[in-house]
């Protein structure tokens, strides 16, 4: 295989690299927890857009619980953008371990 193959190639798989990124990171992923209690979209780049509570579970004594629902709605959301990021960069990359991705 020459170099200038090699190179082509590589260049045209980070470009498919970049474009996934760029579509990933406006995908919205959506987590439901405490029996969808609270959901909570963000995005693959991890930006939180939205916490929806529902106010049956607003207890002023028990703040502590809403607190925890939240975080592991947001917790679970970035991490669904995460997953799919790293599931369509091994697509990209063939399985192979390139570092920052």
């Amino acid at each position: 295989m020459n170099i200038a193959k090699m190179m082509k190639q590589a260049q045209a798989m980070q470009a498919g690299m970049l474009a996934k990124q760029e579509q990933l990171a406006s995908t919205d992923f959506t987590a439901s927890v405490g029996g969808g209690k609270v959901t909570v979209v963000a995005t693959g780049a991890g930006d939180v857009k939205s916490i929806v509570i529902d106010p049956s579970i607003v207890d002023p004594s028990d703040v502590e619980f809403l607190q925890d629902l939240v975080l592991k709605g947001v917790q679970e959301a970035v991490a669904q953008g995460k997953e799919a990021s790293a599931a369509e960069m091994k697509k990209l990359t063939g399985g192979l371990g390139i570092p920052g991705l």
